[in-house]
């Protein structure tokens, strides 16, 4: 047993000294520039809650997949429903590309 325990703490000694260092890298977001944040629906609001407070979507896209995950489209943003849900807003950006 002694043996036993003296081989472990051999292994373990050496594949701590020889263990490769571990680097990590933050990664920095831009905000929006103040002032300019889009209001948009938040987490956990109903799709009754949403269209009484941002008015009828340009479309309306239906749910798909298990659990079923529908979207609406805004001008502006997109909507994602988990079931009746919020589950995320999307701001659309307006493209570059002229």
């Amino acid at each position: 047993m002694h043996k036993t325990l003296l081989a472990a703490c051999g292994v373990a000694l050496g594949l701590g000294l020889g263990a490769a260092p571990v680097n990590a890298q933050n990664l920095q977001m831009a905000d929006a520039p103040s002032g300019t944040r889009m209001a948009t629906p938040g987490r956990g609001l109903s799709m009754a809650q949403v269209e009484q407070r941002y008015g009828e979507p340009a479309r309306r896209v239906g749910a798909v997949g298990q659990p079923p995950i529908s979207r609406w489209v805004y001008p502006g943003f997109v909507v994602y429903f988990e079931g009746n849900l919020v589950l995320h807003s999307v701001v659309i950006r307006a493209s570059s590309a002229t």
